[in-house]
C-alpha cells in the first residue's frame, strides 16, 4: 500500500468535480441516511470515496475519463495539470510511478473520448449521504435490510465490500455472507471473476 496520504486538497484547489449523484435516475425510496435504488443506478460517481488507491493503468485511465466527463468545461491545460497531479505518486492517488510517456498517452486517449457517452460504471443500489454519523455496523445493517427486498446480485455484494474496506476491515466470504444474511455458497455463486479480483485488490490495500 502507498505510504502517501491522498491530497484531495490539490483537486479542490482547481475546483475539480470528482463526485456526482444520479441525475435522471430517481431513487425508489429516500431516508435520512441516503437513497435506495431498487433497480440500481450507473449514474453515481464518487471518485476517491474509499481508501483504495489506483493501482493499475486501466483503473487510472478510467478515473481520468470520469474526471474529463464530469468536468466538461475543463480545458486541455487544466486537464493536463490535473492528470500530472494525480499521476504523481507522492500525492497519494496512485501506487506506482508514471512516466511522462504514460501521462502523455493517457491525456491523449482520454481527451479523444466522447463526452456525450457516460464512462462505464458499477451499478449501485445504496447511496449514503455525507456525514450520516453512521458507523460500519450501522451501514452494514442497512445494507442487509435493504437487500432483503430483492434477489442477491453482485451489486449488493459490492456495496458491502466497499463499507468493509472503508473501515479497514478485511473482506472475506464469511463476513459478506453474515452481512447479507445468506450462505457462503450463495456469495461464491454470485461473485464473478471481476468482483473476486476487486476483493483481492481492496484487501491488498488495507
Amino acid at each position: 500500500m502507498s505510504q502517501y496520504e491522498r491530497r484531495l486538497d490539490l483537486l479542490n484547489r482547481y475546483r475539480v468535480i470528482y463526485r456526482r449523484k444520479p441525475i435522471t435516475d430517481k431513487p425508489t425510496s429516500s431516508y435520512e441516511w441516503g437513497d435506495f435504488y431498487e433497480n440500481g443506478t450507473h449514474q453515481y460517481y464518487n471518485l476517491f470515496y474509499t481508501r483504495a488507491k489506483i493501482n493499475t493503468y486501466k483503473s487510472l485511465k478510467w478515473h481520468l475519463y470520469v474526471l474529463w466527463y464530469l468536468n466538461s468545461d475543463m480545458d486541455q491545460d487544466l486537464f493536463r495539470a490535473i492528470v500530472i497531479t494525480i499521476c504523481k505518486k507522492e500525492n497519494g492517488f496512485v501506487t506506482f510511478r508514471c512516466s511522462k510517456a504514460l501521462i502523455d498517452s493517457m491525456i491523449y486517449d482520454v481527451s479523444m473520448m466522447d463526452l456525450e457517452k457516460a464512462p462505464p460504471n458499477k451499478i449501485r443500489k445504496i447511496i449514503f449521504n455525507d456525514f450520516t454519523g453512521l458507523d460500519m455496523r450501522q451501514k452494514l445493517s442497512i445494507v442487509g435490510k435493504m437487500i432483503g427486498r430483492s434477489k442477491l446480485t453482485e451489486t449488493e455484494i459490492y456495496d458491502a465490500m466497499l463499507i468493509l474496506h472503508d473501515e479497514k476491515s478485511k473482506i472475506t466470504i464469511s463476513k459478506l455472507a453474515s452481512i447479507l444474511k445468506c450462505s457462503t455458497r450463495t456469495i461464491h455463486r454470485n461473485m464473478g471473476n471481476e468482483l473476486k479480483r476487486e476483493k483481492e485488490l481492496l484487501n491488498q490495500q488495507i
